[in-house]
């Protein structure tokens, strides 16, 4: 059984290392870690297929958030899932309610996951639809708006 980091930015501006610092404060090393620095909604990112390729049932992989593992929570949970299915335990340091253990699952907890992450897809949703209402305020006005991401 190994354990896997996985980092993930998504702008040129940001920086792997606050994550790379808490990975090492969590007594996480960077042997086994997978940096990806690229902006992308998708999962199509290169070290993050190559450590799904590499893990095997009993590993961990470790992220930062959830956000870190991606942004789109629909395709996120599936993720998640795809993890959980191939027995590849998940630890997110920000976000320990949803952690996978190599301990039998009870009912209870993987619902309690599910309803976490169910209501991360939605304020994910809200936010998205708070911003598009925005844009289209400001159109409507004749300014022009710059949504920051």
């Amino acid at each position: 059984m190994k354990i896997f980091e996985y980092v993930r930015v998504s702008s040129k501006e940001q920086n792997v290392v606050r994550q790379i610092e808490t990975m090492k404060a969590e007594g996480i090393g960077e042997r086994d870690m997978f940096i990806d620095k690229l902006r992308r909604k998708d999962f199509n990112r290169q070290k993050y297929q190559l450590l799904k390729q590499i893990v095997r049932e009993g590993d961990t992989v470790v992220f930062d958030s959830i956000t870190r593992m991606g942004r789109n929570m629909n395709e996120t949970m599936s993720e998640y899932d795809w993890f959980v299915k191939n027995g590849v335990q998940q630890r997110f340091i920000k976000e320990p309610m949803i952690n996978t253990s190599n301990e039998q699952e009870d009912i209870i907890k993987l619902a309690i996951q599910k309803i976490i992450l169910t209501l991360l897809r939605r304020k994910e949703m809200k936010s998205r639809q708070g911003k598009r209402r925005a844009l289209q305020k400001q159109r409507r006005r004749g300014s022009s708006l710059v949504v920051q991401r």
